[in-house]
């Protein structure tokens, strides 16, 4: 067939291969692996917590650096022509793409573990630990997330867009650094199996934990028993759904559902403050910006090397975040640079780390400031219901207790839906640009090849939900993140070395 010859199975088919080598006997044996995998984790916690937290920041000094430096102007693609998109429908497109899916799953309850679990000194539950709680929420969503997710992005948008390579693979940008020999041998294969991996591992997740945010709100909407049966109906039509948003493509599919869904969920949070404790979120969002500017520092480097008790769940979650970010780093940057063109590297890392920083710390404030308000008021015994692992059923029970329960279900169900689809598509679409043969400096992936890859995502996702091999995987996906860490430092480099050899910052920049 015409079409076999559009996919490069040296490496498709290997990472297929190894994530269902890893994934089912983890599955088969859940309990004994789990518990093998956090023993893991928790030794790199112990041993690997301070280098975790410098990489958040020498990310952020190194997206720093690359903005305001020379660099910072040179454009990637021609510099006559307009960027491919408007700065709105960039930014909605990075948003969708970076938080959408997560953020509806986590902003309305994720201060609910530090409550539970607040750093030492700080009694649980108490007024302080509340505040500890979103202000915690808001730096998981904040600027060394975002740099973690665009680093790479330089590399892969200036050998795609300048050097117009063929080829938008993470071993073809090193390709300055290790030479054709290594790039197109052994070597390059290697690093181009591990991006899949790392992607197809991390998109199987989604695809699992996403299904329950959807499929507890209709249980509530709709008052019937969250089953498997049902799971297989939301996932299928979320499949649909995302499937043909990937085969329309960018222009058509993924630009129009983030930037329509940019509105619907603004107009979900208006709802929220005009028919629920407005004023109460509004001050709250206030005290846990001004909490969170207070602490930055203090979260961003604290280790809690005095304290030789258990690490607390902002230490341990922290080291978990970042190596789980750094698994979808690959993929974030390598979407964001395909839809960069026309854009100057400063344009392209600042609208990353300021857009979606902005827009989480809103969910943030308004998701999570209806939980906490919940809370105090007694309406709902929201701790209780997360210590007793209900965390999904949770948000329906929240959302239920607004005037208009039923239309904020609703509402938050289609919202939480797109944003889903969003992440997915973009995801679908990165994976079967970076696995074609074609030319993606002048083609886009052929549109065949976007639902094979959708296929495969969708059957991982549920094999591995009806053997329970999810939770296993999700730890591996943040194990990942080690070998992706020293890659991101490489391609950072070999950017940098890229423009350096053709000194793309005389040459390549917007005429004033």
């Amino acid at each position: 067939m015409e079409s076999s010859k559009l996919i490069d199975y040296k490496i498709f088919i290997p990472a297929i291969l190894v994530i269902l080598a890893i994934s089912i006997p983890f599955a088969l044996y859940e309990s004994e692996s789990l518990k093998l995998l956090n023993i893991i984790f928790n030794e790199i916690v112990e041993v690997f917590s301070w280098g975790y937290l410098w990489y958040g920041i020498l990310l952020v000094a190194a997206g720093l650096y690359f903005s305001f430096s020379k660099y910072g102007k040179v454009v990637l693609g021609n510099p006559e022509e307009k960027p491919r998109f408007t700065l709105f429908e960039y930014a909605s497109i990075l948003i969708a793409m970076g938080v959408g899916s997560t953020i509806m799953r986590t902003g309305m309850l994720q201060w609910t573990s530090v409550a539970n679990d607040p750093p030492v000194g700080v009694e649980a539950g108490s007024p302080e630990a509340l505040l500890w709680g979103n202000a915690y929420s808001m730096f998981l969503w904040g600027f060394q997330v975002f740099a973690i997710f665009v680093m790479i992005a330089p590399a892969m948008g200036y050998i795609l867009h300048v050097k117009k390579r063929p080829l938008m693979r993470i071993s073809e940008s090193c390709r300055i650094l290790f030479g054709d020999r290594f790039t197109d041998g052994w070597g390059g294969r290697v690093l181009d199996i591990l991006f899949l991996i790392s992607i197809l591992a991390g998109a199987s997740v989604t695809l699992g934990l996403g299904a329950p945010i959807i499929t507890h709100n209709l249980s509530a909407l709709m008052d019937i028993e969250v089953t498997f049966g049902l799971t297989i109906i939301v996932t299928v039509v979320w499949v649909i759904l995302f499937s043909v948003s990937a085969y329309l493509g960018i222009d058509k599919g993924i630009k129009r559902l983030s930037t329509f869904n940019m509105y619907l969920a603004g107009v979900f949070a208006l709802f929220i403050l005009l028919f629920g404790p407005g004023v109460f979120i509004m001050n709250y969002f206030t005290d846990s910006v001004s909490f969170l500017i207070t602490h930055y520092l203090n979260i961003s480097l604290n280790t809690d090397s005095v304290h030789q008790g258990k690490a607390s769940h902002i230490q341990s979650n922290t080291v978990f975040w970042y190596a789980y970010s750094a698994t979808w780093a690959m993929l974030h940057s390598v979407f964001a640079a395909k839809i960069s063109q026309g854009r100057t590297i400063k344009e392209m890392i600042l609208t990353y780390l300021i857009a979606p920083t902005f827009i989480s710390w809103i969910a943030t404030g308004v998701l999570g400031g209806l939980g906490v308000h919940r809370f105090l008021k007694g309406d709902l015994g929201v701790l209780e219901l997360v210590k007793e692992d209900e965390r999904m059923a949770a948000i329906p029970d929240i959302l239920s207790t607004l005037p208009l329960g039923k239309l904020a279900i609703m509402i938050f169900i289609i919202v939480a839906l797109i944003f889903l689809t969003t992440t997915l598509d973009s995801t679908t679409y990165t994976i079967a640009a970076y696995t074609s043969t074609r030319d993606m400096s002048k083609f886009e992936p052929p549109k065949i090849l976007r639902i094979i890859v959708a296929a495969v995502i969708t059957g991982l996702a549920l094999i591995l939900m009806q053997i329970g091999g999810l939770p296993p995987l999700q730890v591996i996906s943040g194990l990942m993140g080690l070998p992706t860490i020293i890659i991101q430092f490489i391609l950072i480099y070999a950017a940098k070395r890229m423009m350096d050899e053709d000194e793309a910052w005389k040459f390549n920049i917007r005429q004033e």
